[in-house]
């Protein structure tokens, strides 16, 4: 996990698009997700459709919509910490609210351990529990730049992932944009803002339950102190719950965190870390590929969080979110900018056959989707998809920076 986050800080950018056919979405059903108790939407919540593949996630509002090519009879919910939600489907939009799950004290203590056996354990148990053919995934994409609370940046695609069989790396995987759009801010002091390389590839990148060579690899696991917490369900499903952060030091940035292991089948479910910002130094020389001269840059935060679903017993990436948050000043300038960068992927289906991206098509680490968007002006743009619904923040965002606001 040692490029997070790839960040540039350059003047934005052009376009070429990307179209593709599918087969036509005719169903769908639209909901919220809300606590049962305090009433407050839940974010990220796991949303699909029992017998499919259909998937997406809630927004920030905790709204949802997701779409199927037959008619949706039930609908499913998971969320770390709640109990999982099967809803009937009716006539119209579904108000679901999800409880929370707590964990007698005894039960939590049954399942207790040494965090450096079951780690090791379920890394050694990979090639078991990931999937054992290759695979072919839709996927919605999301990237945001905020200055301040103003978004500036606004870009969205369809993609395809191609996840080969488990065999410590991510070489054989690639990723290709569809179909994509863009909004950039049109206001002259915004013209400084962020470019995301890499797009919908750093989901392969940091897929850390296949990539030897981001964090748990050999060279790396000894640099980190581990300790066990108290355990969480995932659904139905009770994890193992183990907390990390640097034991030794190291000439790169390390990271803190925790990890969720199924305890049943000792496979990885849930990865959340922040780097840690103790050397702003060696942050920036991991977060910054280049910016304007006179330009300073100061990281505030660094997070990734990567949710992997269970099918028939194996792991699958469900969602993958990064976080940036970083203070940009111009020297003899008084104040400083500060930006939220948010890239964030939803599985939302699978194709078939799983066959690899052609060379020609494959989106590469080093590519920013925003070259490549056309503009966000279609209201049904992605009609035939599932994605993940905009919150309604970023909708008055999308409003105003298509009015050049």
């Amino acid at each position: 996990m040692r490029r997070a986050v790839t960040l540039i800080a350059a003047l934005l950018f052009s376009f070429v698009a990307a179209f593709a056919q599918t087969d036509r979405l005719g169903y769908s059903v639209s909901g919220k997700v809300v606590d049962a108790s305090s009433g407050r939407p839940i974010e990220s919540v796991n949303v699909t459709v029992p017998g499919s593949q259909h998937a997406t996630v809630t927004n920030a509002d905790g709204e949802f919509v997701i779409k199927s090519r037959t008619p949706i009879k039930t609908v499913s919910f998971s969320m770390l910490g709640y109990r999982s939600v099967r809803e009937s489907v009716g006539d119209g939009p579904i108000k679901v609210l999800m409880v929370r799950i707590y964990i007698p004290l005894d039960e939590a203590s049954i399942v207790s351990g040494n965090p450096y056996t079951i780690l090791r354990t379920a890394l050694d148990r990979r090639r078991d529990t990931y999937c054992t053919s290759p695979e072919l995934l839709e996927c919605f994409y999301r990237e945001t730049v905020r200055k301040h609370s103003r978004y500036t940046y606004v870009a969205e695609a369809v993609a395809r992932l191609y996840k080969y069989t488990f065999d410590g790396t991510v070489m054989r995987d690639d990723a290709a944009v569809e179909k994509s759009r863009v909004l950039i801010s049109q206001r002259k002091r915004d013209t400084l803002s962020v470019v995301m390389q890499g797009g919908p590839t750093q989901a392969l990148t940091h897929d850390i339950l296949k990539n030897n060579d981001i964090m748990f690899g050999d060279e790396d696991f000894r640099l980190y102190s581990f300790t066990m917490a108290n355990p969480e369900y995932i659904g139905d499903r009770l994890q193992f719950v183990i907390e990390f952060e640097p034991g030794w030091m190291a000439d790169y940035a390390l990271y803190r965190g925790r990890i969720f292991i199924d305890r049943e089948l000792l496979t990885f479910t849930r990865i959340e870390a922040s780097l840690d910002m103790e050397n702003e130094a060696k942050v920036i020389r991991m977060l910054l590929v280049k910016k304007p001269s006179g330009l300073r840059f100061h990281p505030r935060e660094a997070s990734i969080v990567i949710n992997y679903r269970l099918v028939e017993g194996r792991s699958r990436l469900e969602y993958f979110r990064t976080t940036t948050v970083f203070d940009c000043d111009w020297k003899k300038r008084l104040f400083k900018t500060r930006y939220t960068v948010v890239n964030e992927l939803v599985v939302t289906d699978t194709r078939e056959p799983a066959v690899p991206i052609p060379r020609s098509e494959r989106f590469r680490i080093k590519d920013a989707l925003g070259d490549r968007a056309e503009e966000f002006l279609d209201p049904d743009f992605w009609i035939d998809y599932n994605i993940i619904e905009p919150s309604e923040s970023l909708e008055h965002a999308t409003g105003r920076l298509r009015k050049g606001r």
